[in-house]
């Protein structure tokens, strides 16, 4: 086949018009959502508004360095680790036996008939229904339960993370091992292996650094949450940082949240490490 010639070859990109069509269909969609929201951010720019917002952020200034404070504020944040950590490892606990039973490409029935057909068809679903339910929940709807439950302290936080980063952790793991090539665990079922050594020939060689990744990103958005739900009495830094701001002390404010800012960086250079080594 000739090269095509200078005259042949296309000035624009064919799709410009779809793209531009779609564009404006989506902004179209969002305008009446950003109404309803009664999105104005205009408004964060009137004189009035932003002497308020000035005058807040200066309060923050300079953060709070008294060792008494400082000792608290440790405290608070291996609190929040911990209980951040325990969520992430119970809800590690139930997401991975759900997982397992939910995902279809470990289902030894779909390869042809035989008599675990119909159990199949039956825990599937039922493992994805108890998933979904867990994950329906806000975390900090199951703390507020556990707090009236357990009392003040992190135990309320623990459970709450569990429970629903455990239904976001198996959704999430059962469709990154559909996401992969399948074929190695189907030919390992097929050639009469158990499902956990397809899961761990099969399936896991290929998706270990994205599981490993999405789970340190869980452990991430779980130190996020624990400081939430420290603000309705699971302990941690939400509870000193809730303190902070009723005593309208800003340096204290600040503090916390450049330990907080210290704890997600730290769970970045950790997905990184885990990354690297999965490699």
């Amino acid at each position: 086949m000739s090269p095509a010639r200078p005259s042949e070859v296309p000035t624009h990109d064919p799709q410009t018009r779809a793209r531009l069509g779609w564009t404006l269909l989506a902004l179209l969609l969002a305008w009446p959502v950003l109404r309803l929201a009664e999105f104005q951010p205009a408004a964060l720019f009137a004189p009035g508004n932003l002497s308020v917002i000035g005058g807040f952020l200066a309060g923050f200034l300079p953060p709070e360095t008294a060792p008494a404070f400082l000792a608290l504020l440790g405290r608070a944040t291996l609190e929040t680790l911990a209980m951040a950590t325990a969520g992430t490892a119970l809800a590690f606990l139930i997401a991975v036996p759900l997982a397992f039973a939910g995902t279809r490409a470990l289902s030894v029935s779909r390869i042809g008939p035989g008599p675990g057909r119909g159990i199949g068809a039956v825990v599937r679903p039922s493992a994805r229904l108890v998933l979904m339910v867990l994950r329906a929940i806000p975390e900090i709807v199951w703390a507020l339960l556990f707090v009236r439950a357990l009392g003040l302290g992190p135990a309320a936080g623990v459970l709450a993370l569990a429970i629903t980063y455990g239904g976001m952790l198996g959704k999430v793991y059962a469709e990154i091992l559909e996401s992969t090539d399948t074929r190695p665990a189907r030919a390992l079922l097929e050639g009469g292996s158990g499902r956990i050594a397809a899961l761990c020939y099969g399936l896991l060689p290929n998706t270990a650094q994205e599981l490993a990744s999405y789970t340190v990103y869980r452990w991430e958005c779980a130190v996020r949450a624990s400081v939430v739900m420290g603000f309705v009495g699971a302990g941690g830094l939400g509870q000193l940082m809730d303190q902070s701001m009723k005593m309208l002390n800003g340096g204290e404010a600040s503090s916390i949240l450049l330990v907080f800012l210290a704890l997600v960086l730290l769970a970045d250079a950790l997905s990184n490490a885990l990354r690297r080594l999965l490699a």
